[in-house]
């Protein structure tokens, strides 16, 4: 299929425009929609917020009359189904839509590829695959969610130079600078659910919040085998401002489970002896929610288990520009003997740390 420079054009503003929705529609996918007639784009539209009107819909209203004939350009195959709204196949044929491109078919059983042959059956002129490979990245966790029945994990660790997890008493609490840390909460804020260890939930009595809140209040999960959480953990104490799932293990002490659920946390409790076997239970949990997009905040222990277990999807690698190793505190830890291989999507400084972020490649 060949495309015009308008069409690609067109098409890339409709990603852009879709990444918009990012944190706000989860479980469904980020679609973004542009009207144009000839060589030029006359309404654009995304989809806003879970249950709302989806992309096309919107685009479509804004164009009014104008669409009759006019190139519908869309992140995703439009809707056949009823769900939460109406199908928006049937809005681009009753808008008189003459031609759909679409960059990316829906998994989603109750569409992929019918929304296409939908269209075609009503002489709609229906081009796919433009500009696929972003939308296939824009949509990755629903994808995910949709076909392997668990969320996207993104996998954040902030280092030094030489691959220490923890800055010396002396150096101070963090690692990461201040505009790295703002970006940590941003993401935060779209998360599904946070995931830290109890060697993490114990040395810092984290909250594991976004500051400023975000478009989601994240499910806080600490991985603790035994149950040892205190009821004095800042965890717990702000359940009643966001939800705490406690991940144990057939080894936790009954007492200690009582109380924690005492205190309004969830306990889930695995019966499998095997680490990575629980953390495939876990995520199966989260998937089965509807949770889309978890982040891993872990410490080296947990991370190495997420990495070992085949279950990163996604990595913000956070490195401060200075050096620990020298250092005798017991605290300072590598984080990886050999650094993960992935495929890097992006590198930016914010206040002169280096943010690496990239996706995990699989055959």
């Amino acid at each position: 299929m060949s495309w015009s420079a308008f069409d690609e054009a067109a098409m890339g503003r409709a990603i852009d425009v879709a990444r918009r929705g990012l944190g706000f529609v989860e479980p469904n996918p980020p679609v973004g929609a542009v009207v144009a007639v000839g060589d030029r784009i006359i309404a654009e539209g995304w989809h806003r917020r879970f249950g709302g009107p989806h992309a096309e819909v919107v685009a479509l209203a804004a164009a009014g009359a104008a669409a009759c004939g006019a190139t519908l350009s869309v992140t995703l195959e439009p809707c056949c189904h009823h769900g939460k709204t109406p199908p928006c196949t049937e809005a681009v044929i009753a808008a008189g839509i003459g031609r759909v491109m679409i960059a990316a078919r829906d998994p989603f059983p109750a569409v992929n590829g019918g929304g296409i042959a939908a269209l075609r059956a009503a002489g709609i002129t229906v081009e796919t695959g433009l500009l696929e490979a972003e939308a296939l990245r824009l949509t990755a966790a629903f994808r995910m969610l949709v076909t392997a029945g668990r969320p996207w994990v993104i996998a954040k660790w902030a280092m030094s130079r030489d691959r220490r997890a923890a800055a010396p008493p002396a150096a101070g609490r963090w690692i990461s600078s201040p505009e790295s840390l703002a970006l940590v909460h941003e993401l935060r804020g779209r998360m599904d659910a946070i995931l830290v260890g109890i060697g993490t939930a114990l040395a810092d009595d984290p909250l594991l919040t976004s500051r400023p809140p975000g478009p989601r209040v994240p499910l806080r999960i600490v991985l603790d085998s035994r149950a040892r959480l205190p009821r004095s953990a800042r965890l717990v104490q702000s359940v009643g401002e966001a939800p705490l799932l406690v991940a144990v293990g057939p080894e936790a002490p009954a007492d200690r489970i009582v109380a924690l659920r005492a205190a309004g946390c969830e306990v889930w409790q695995s019966a499998s002896p095997s680490p990575a076997a629980r953390l495939r239970e876990l995520l199966r949990l989260l998937g089965d929610r509807r949770l889309t997009n978890l982040l891993v905040e872990g410490g080296p222990r947990v991370l190495r288990g997420f990495f070992a277990a085949g279950l990163v999807d996604e990595i913000w690698q956070f490195t401060a520009p200075c050096d620990y190793a020298s250092h005798p505190a017991a605290a300072v830890l590598p984080v990886f003997d050999e650094p993960p291989r992935f495929d890097v999507e992006s590198v930016s400084h914010p206040g002169g740390d280096t943010l690496v972020k990239g996706v995990v490649s699989r055959p």
